[in-house]
């Protein structure tokens, strides 16, 4: 708190808060974003220490207690096709679902900044060169494209992330050419650049700070398609394989069981949906948060 003297009268004056603090003053003030901050990090906490939130053996098989329905004594959300308890197993789901989310996202965001924002200074013919092989990917649909090169690749974790990767890294670096075009026209760059500092140094000091914050609110928002895209690899076969709990694979597993036990059958689609939806929500609301006019 300063304060201005004038004619003997002293005037409080609030100091400027800095531009991150007032994202985070934002963001904070922003009730549906910290609810879906909520949910999403409830989630993780129940995935990472699923150990001891659990209340039963993930991988425990009773045939005698197979399609429990929700609300059976012993088992809260019912049992599976195996008697395995689903509560449990949407726990430990939990923790593929979400790395398998999140890892492709966060490799994308890491290749895909690199290459854009080398696009975007530079520019000319290799921004040129880059930018229209970086197009090629577009001409397919994610779904197919990440479909196909699982196929390719073979079925498995590893091959999963890899394929999301390639599919996630084009948009990302799509968008950070399309930001760093942006900002190395900006009058800082340019004095910069006449006062002798090398490119090395303008990208780290004037460029990174500029281009990185839109470029990963976007990615955040990539979460919530990744982790779709993810369970669906699964749910054909294509990534997770038994008997490892995954809500894509929970999914596969549970959909001959739909006619018996519809509401247990339809457990791991809503994990996906709620934690997917929340992601987008807090994303929506980082942007709005970052958003300067606000």
């Amino acid at each position: 708190m300063a304060a201005i003297a004038d004619a003997g009268i002293f005037v409080p004056v609030k100091a400027s808060r800095g531009y991150w603090a007032s994202v985070a003053h934002r963001l904070i003030r922003d009730p549906l974003a910290m609810t879906a901050a909520a949910i999403v990090l409830i989630i993780i906490l129940a995935a990472i220490f699923a150990p001891w939130v659990a209340p039963a053996d993930p991988y425990k098989a009773s045939m005698i207690r197979r399609l429990r329905p929700v609300g059976t004594p012993g088992y809260l959300l019912g049992a599976d096709e195996l008697g395995r308890d689903m509560l449990s197993r949407l726990i430990y789901g939990g923790r593929l679902s979400i790395f398998m989310g999140v890892m492709p996202v966060l490799l994308a965001f890491g290749i895909g900044s690199g290459i854009g924002i080398f696009a975007g200074y530079v520019g000319g013919r290799i921004n040129a060169l880059l930018m229209r092989t970086i197009d090629i990917f577009f001409a397919f649909p994610s779904v197919l494209l990440a479909i196909a090169l699982s196929g390719a690749l073979g079925a498995g974790i590893t091959n999963s992330i890899v394929s999301l990767t390639v599919v996630f890294t084009p948009q990302i670096a799509r968008v950070a050419e399309a930001v760093t075009t942006q900002i190395r026209t900006r009058d800082y760059v340019e004095a910069a650049r006449v006062s002798g500092a090398g490119p090395f140094t303008i990208v780290r000091v004037h460029v990174l700070g500029n281009v990185l914050g839109p470029i990963f609110v976007y990615a955040t928002s990539l979460i919530s398609v990744s982790m779709i895209l993810a369970s669906g690899l699964s749910f054909l076969g294509l990534g997770t394989k038994p008997p490892e709990p995954e809500w894509g694979l929970m999914l596969n597993t549970l959909r001959t069981a739909i006619y018996n036990q519809p509401l247990v059958a339809a457990l791991p689609g809503l994990m996906i949906f709620i934690t997917s939806l929340s992601f987008n929500i807090f994303s929506d609301g980082l942007r709005s948060a970052m958003d300067v006019k606000q």
